[in-house]
């Protein structure tokens, strides 16, 4: 072989080293493109998630704060509601507790109703001998019916008539200007057995307490209709 045939041979060598190194130097390329390509689809991917996470987290905050918000005020309006229902129920509690104030300004009619207050207070003791608390200017009304409320409580439990002793130490006066803040009774009586275990309240301002928790519920729904929870 000549230097001619060595040189060609020499040369077709090289030409295919090159066009292999081209081919592998373009697989490599290629491959690097894809896979830059996918890390880059990836890193975007994983910022994209990353962008709607952060958001979905600021979205619930916002939602958390306006649903915070919302029952604030909401609770704020049923506060309002409730305190107006019970500022509205209190005077006529008021209302109710100067009428009792009449009561006693009938002096026949009063009469009779303490009668008929001693009587069902002994009935509730069921005691030989009770002491009785009175206001100091009904002193004379009670007095006036004692024998005869005793009588007729003896006669309705089939017992001997008891005794009643009018304590010294009175109930409050009435509410007046001058004793505004001051404790105070509308009327009616509160008796109690000897030993003073046993007491019955049964002035007026204790009966209108009694019934006005009893009628509670009913004047809340005459008032407001049916309480509904949302």
């Amino acid at each position: 072989m000549n230097d001619v045939d060595v040189s060609r041979q020499i040369q077709q060598m090289v030409r295919f080293i090159r066009q292999e190194a081209e081919e592998k130097a373009n697989e490599i390329s290629v491959s690097a493109e894809e896979e830059f390509n996918i890390e880059k689809l990836q890193l975007v991917e994983a910022e994209k998630k990353k962008i709607r996470q952060e958001y979905e987290r600021k979205e619930k905050q916002v939602d958390v704060r306006k649903k915070i918000e919302y029952s604030m005020q909401l609770n704020a309006s049923r506060i309002k509601v409730l305190q107006a229902q019970d500022d509205l129920v209190n005077s006529m509690r008021e209302a109710a507790a100067k009428e009792l104030l009449n009561v006693s300004r009938s002096h026949h009619v009063y009469k009779g109703l303490l009668k008929d207050l001693i009587v069902q207070s002994l009935l509730r003791l069921k005691e030989p001998a009770v002491l009785l608390r009175c206001r100091e200017d009904d002193l004379s009304l009670v007095e006036s019916v004692l024998e005869s409320a005793a009588e007729e409580y003896a006669e309705k439990a089939n017992v001997s008539p008891p005794e009643i002793i009018v304590d010294s130490i009175f109930l409050p006066p009435a509410p007046s200007h001058h004793n505004a803040h001051g404790p105070f009774c509308s009327g009616g009586v509160v008796l109690a057995s000897r030993d003073g275990k046993i007491v019955c309240e049964n002035s007026l301002d204790a009966r209108l307490d009694v019934a006005f928790r009893k009628k509670l519920p009913e004047i809340r729904k005459r008032l407001f209709g049916e309480v509904i929870i949302a």
